[in-house]
């Protein structure tokens, strides 16, 4: 179980239950069944099969890369591969089904939408990850479609302020994926793995990784307020893909450092807009 539990990183699973519970919530003011349910998939089950089928299938790459290890990417025995995919299926299968039984065609259709790229991203033959600029999409959906996932549950009233929302997340989580994969450029390129890192090298993706959090912030700002506040919330992380914008493919590697205070600005920004939303649900 330990080994389960290190695969789905820990350290993400408020990545992708957090946006399905403020969504959800948020949308129908109860705490009912479905996002106890929905909130624990979204924690555990869910991570698992996005990792857990990442780290079985990018096993040999992983070798190489010298981050791996730890919290950002378990390196387990090929021995233990057969047993992270059956636990990965045994967890989800249960929640999904319950999910299925209860949600519209729509929501059931973003939920299967949703678990598709998470096996798209690592899966022999489709290996979206592989696929530079699909490949930052793709991951950003793994965070996007929760929330997605919890309006269209829910019921939600799409506005032109909550598309822009969305939308503002999904570059965040493009920008950030992109930053994320220049630390791996060296071994991704040792190992034959494409990426927009890959492609586009050091500079000029961190410039774009900071151009397009930018972006991010500025959709916050046709969002409802206090959401427009949320764009400053962007800046820490264009700041922190810039500082390594002097970097060349050599050096590619000392990006893990941004990446690893990406990793708790995550946190700090997480505290923040938990404190907006609740600035939103008092003035509705």
């Amino acid at each position: 179980m330990k080994e389960l539990i290190a695969t789905s990183r820990p350290v993400s699973w408020v990545n992708t239950a957090y946006p399905f519970a403020a969504a959800y919530f948020l949308t129908t003011g109860r705490i009912d069944w479905l996002l106890i349910v929905g909130t624990l998939f979204f924690l555990f089950p869910y991570n698992l099969a996005m990792y857990g089928i990442n780290d079985v299938f990018d096993y040999e790459s992983d070798l190489l890369n010298p981050r791996k290890g730890g919290a950002e990417g378990a390196v387990v025995s090929r021995s233990r591969h057969r047993g992270i995919l059956i636990a990965s299926a045994v967890t989800c299968i249960p929640f999904v089904l319950v999910l299925l039984a209860a949600g519209s065609l729509t929501a059931n259709l973003v939920l299967v939408l949703s678990l598709a790229a998470v096996l798209a991203y690592s899966a022999p033959k489709l290996r979206f990850k592989e696929r530079p600029f699909i490949d930052s999409a793709t991951s950003s959906i793994h965070f996007v479609s929760p929330a997605l996932y919890a309006l269209v549950l829910g019921d939600a009233v799409f506005t032109p302020g909550l598309w822009a929302l969305l939308a503002g997340y999904f570059l965040w989580g493009a920008a950030s994926q992109a930053f994320g994969s220049v630390q791996d450029i060296l071994p991704d390129r040792e190992a034959g793995i494409g990426s927009v890192g890959t492609v586009l090298g050091t500079r000029t993706t961190v410039v774009g990784s900071a151009v397009t959090y930018l972006g991010a912030g500025v959709l916050m700002l046709a969002t409802a307020w206090p959401g427009p506040l949320a764009a400053l919330l962007t800046l820490p992380y264009a700041h922190n893909a810039l500082r390594f914008a002097r970097l060349d493919d050599g050096s590619s590697d000392a990006a893990n450092a941004g990446w690893r205070r990406f990793l708790w600005l995550n946190y700090v920004t997480g505290f923040l807009v938990t404190m907006l939303l609740i600035w939103y649900a008092v003035l509705r």
